[in-house]
């Protein structure tokens, strides 16, 4: 009789076993949060982490640490609205038709050769933005920040709408604001405002979430956090990099990040949250210079597109790496979906590729060219710069980066400029007539993806232009 219970007892235990091996087997693992974090106007330099000694950033340094930091990135615009279209729809400008801020006559009149094209300032609702998708896949959508492609993020597939408006930049940093919604009392700051809002929301909602934390800051008007700016005040300066008002925003944008990551490894959620940081654009001139890089936003030279980027995944992304693969912004849809393992609709198109075989083993991808399109005006601000000429940040053209070569074509001349990044960071050397080969090489590259992309081309004189007098 025992042995009997004995063999009974066996072959319970057995098909018990069974049923948990295959309960295990089936379990789904849960999707990873995400949060995108897009300063608003921040050079490639100017975090610590990027090699800046006066401007502090302490919070994203040892973030970087935790992932994998792209040294050759960019954003797929010079300046906010193109760049966050292109970030959001995952195309090149000429696709979404968000090819600057306002209107594409910028500048006077008599200055521009050229009738621009016209410009779209709201996101066409005929484009699945990454928001919409990660919604209809289960996840909370949350909008903190910044959003400047339409009254209200709400109509785009967010959830939670956090301070974002067709705003582009804040009356001011400090309450009362004029022109975005948000509650707060006479003297309080904006940027922690947003945050303390944002982290008071995820205590409150479910996951998976998708953040889009976009903070106004650092993007002018440059307001100092008062209790910071003694220190830099007081610091060794570096010429045209060293900016201690400005220097008390990059620090407070900073804190912020850390309260975020606080919450997020207070409540265990950390671990299970995929973390992409960059900019929009790079930084203004005037604001701080953007050497080793030429100009800064608005312009095409490296200094106006080149962007910090970093991506952070605990136990996905192995720590303490940089990349030196060229990437751009619109390569952040792409990535998402199969980080979240998405599958698209069959009929999107998207014109970035997933970063995800760099990311998870530091695969090398096929060399690829990058592109960029601005057939629009962008004037000058006040003060210096390192532009074409001192009327506009950039006049319309198209540039091509493909490994080490950079070509930019401008329409009301004709004109090309080539240059070897690897040599010349800073743009310094038109090498278009010692290597004609090279430069017809990109220039048909360019051709081509104007052709298959129907990238508008303004070919139409302005009769108000007056030809300058030497």
């Amino acid at each position: 009789m025992k042995v009997k219970l004995t063999l009974l007892t066996v072959l319970v235990l057995w098909v018990m076993s069974c049923g948990t091996r295959q309960s295990s087997d089936t379990t789904i693992q849960p999707k990873p949060n995400i949060i995108l974090i897009n300063i608003d106007d921040l050079g490639w330099s100017e975090p610590s982490f990027m090699g800046s000694a006066f401007y502090e950033t302490p919070v994203i340094d040892n973030l970087s640490k935790q992932g994998l930091v792209f040294t050759n990135a960019y954003a797929a615009a010079a300046n906010c609205a193109p760049s966050r279209a292109s970030l959001m729809t995952g195309k090149w400008t000429q696709r979404h038709g968000i090819l600057t801020v306002g209107s594409s006559e910028r500048g006077k009149s008599a200055d521009r050769k050229l009738i621009p094209i016209v410009n779209k300032t709201d996101i066409d609702e005929k484009f699945l933005l990454i928001p919409e998708l990660l919604k209809e896949n289960g996840y909370h959508t949350i909008h903190a920040g910044k959003w400047h492609l339409s009254d209200d993020p709400l109509q785009n597939g967010f959830v939670v709408n956090i301070a974002g408006s067709h705003a582009g930049h804040p009356s001011g940093y400090h309450a009362p604001f004029k022109n975005i919604a948000l509650k707060a009392e006479k003297g309080e700051r904006l940027t922690g405002l947003i945050m303390d809002e944002l982290i008071q929301t995820l205590e409150k909602n479910k996951e998976p979430f998708f953040v889009n934390y976009a903070p106004y800051a650092v993007h002018t008007p440059i307001q100092p956090v008062t209790s910071l700016l003694g220190k830099y005040e007081t610091k060794e300066k570096i010429p045209g990099k060293s900016n201690p008002k400005y220097a008390t925003m990059i620090e407070d944008v900073d804190s912020n990040i850390g309260k975020l990551i606080s919450y997020l490894k207070r409540t265990d959620r950390f671990k299970n949250t995929i973390i992409i940081f960059t900019s929009d654009n790079g930084g203004l001139f005037f604001v701080s210079n953007q050497h080793p890089l030429r100009a800064g936003k608005g312009s095409y030279y490296e200094g106006g597109i080149r962007v910090p980027f970093f991506v952070v995944w605990e136990g996905k992304i192995e720590r303490g790496n940089t990349n030196s693969t060229p990437i751009s912004n619109i390569d952040i849809y792409p990535t998402l979906l199969e980080m979240a393992k998405i599958g698209p609709p069959g009929d999107l198109i998207l014109d970035g590729n997933s970063l995800w075989p760099i990311l998870s083993t530091q695969e090398v991808l096929e060399s690829r060219p990058l592109f960029w399109h601005f057939p629009v005006y962008l004037q000058a601000v006040v003060g210096q710069n390192e532009n074409r000429d001192p009327k506009f940040r950039t006049r319309p053209g198209s540039v091509v980066r493909y490994g080490k070569w950079k070509l930019h074509h401008y329409f009301e001349d004709d004109a090309l400029e080539l240059y070897n990044l690897e040599d010349d960071l800073g743009e310094k050397y038109n090498l278009v007539d010692t290597f004609p080969e090279k430069a017809e090489e990109l220039y048909q590259l360019l051709e081509q993806w104007r052709s298959d992309t129907n990238a508008p081309i303004p070919t139409e004189t302005n009769p108000e232009y007056q030809q300058p007098t030497r």
